[in-house]
């Protein structure tokens, strides 16, 4: 019994008796029995992962990092997908439904009071990832979504740019507000004049990448440099850019935000804000499964909530060209 308290990481065990114990699992090279302790009630934890993101590079590496945590966890993470707007109520409705313990929200769930109304409802534990939203009453992992745009926009403005063109993110999101009062702060510190036509709307799709670097490009002095709200809409602005004859860098400055697999996967690589997706995912995790242990009684190491973001320098940014471009 306490060898099984030790290994639940449960509080009821004196230090040094833990001690031994662990010294004993260390010689032994034990590893508990998963099928054993379920049947015996240890009451594995199973985590719901309940997604709906239209980035495909930014879910591949969040699943990835939840997967691996798991692992390390020794929990059962359930993976949902749904749309939003349309399926996330029934889908949470569903994991309650199957018992689940607590539940991951990648973005855009990570924000929709709907869904999240209903998980506090149902009194399940939740963490929210990748989200701007200041309530610190709910679990979070997230990254400064202000001061990352404002690095990056002073980095672009480093090089010589000045006219520099924007791509927002999905309005409903707090981090896409945080990105563009980054970048509209770091412009007012240096003391260069707003243009809200250099400023446009994206959605962080491909698509609406395309659809925003042509009104950008179409302006009658279009900007030296974009800088999209997310990678997938970088690419895209990289792609109309070769359509239209110009070459990025020489002629255009690009650059994202994310570091997902897509920002070496073009040519020229991007220049992008790193979030540490996959760590996120595996903090998430590890926070969730830290507060649902503390709830029954075990242990728990501490979390931390705000992880570090890195600018990134590759191939897409160069100071702008000092002679007029070749039509």
């Amino acid at each position: 019994m306490t060898v099984s308290r030790v290994i639940n990481s449960e509080n009821n065990v004196r230090p040094a008796t833990r001690e031994v114990v662990n010294a004993a699992i260390a010689t032994l090279g034990y590893s508990p029995n998963r099928a054993a302790r379920s049947l015996a009630g240890a009451g594995q934890l199973r985590i719901g992962l309940l997604y709906s993101n239209p980035s495909a590079g930014f879910l591949s590496e969040f699943l990835l990092g939840s997967l691996d945590q798991a692992s390390r966890s020794d929990v059962q993470i359930v993976v949902e997908k749904c749309e939003l707007g349309d399926h996330e109520l029934e889908r949470a409705q569903h994991l309650i439904a199957s018992g689940i313990d607590g539940i991951i929200l990648p973005p855009p769930l990570c924000e929709a009071p709907a869904l999240l109304a209903l998980l506090d409802e149902a009194n399940v534990c939740a963490v929210s990832v990748a989200t701007a939203m200041r309530d610190e009453d709910r679990l979070a992992i997230r990254i400064d979504d202000h001061a990352a745009a404002a690095t990056m926009t002073r980095h672009i403005m480093q090089l010589g740019h000045r006219r520099i063109g924007f791509i927002k993110g999905d309005p409903n999101l707090a981090a896409s507000a945080e990105r563009l009062e980054g970048f509209r702060a770091a412009l007012a510190d240096a003391g260069i004049a707003e243009d809200p036509s250099l400023i446009v709307q994206g959605l962080y799709t491909y698509r609406s990448g395309l659809d925003a670097a042509e009104q950008l490009l179409d302006r009658v002095e279009p900007p030296t440099a974009i800088f999209s709200s997310n990678d997938d809409m970088a690419a895209a602005t990289v792609a109309v850019a070769h359509r239209r004859g110009l070459d990025v860098p020489g002629d255009l400055t690009v650059c994202g935000f994310d570091d997902t697999t897509l920002s070496t996967a073009i040519w020229p690589e991007l220049t992008t804000i790193h979030q540490p997706i996959a760590d996120m995912s595996r903090s998430a995790l590890e926070l969730l499964v830290t507060t649902l242990r503390r709830q029954r009684g075990g242990d728990g190491v501490e979390v931390p909530r705000l992880l570090d973001f890195t600018l990134i320098r590759r191939q897409s940014d160069a100071p702008p060209r000092r002679r007029p471009r070749e039509r």
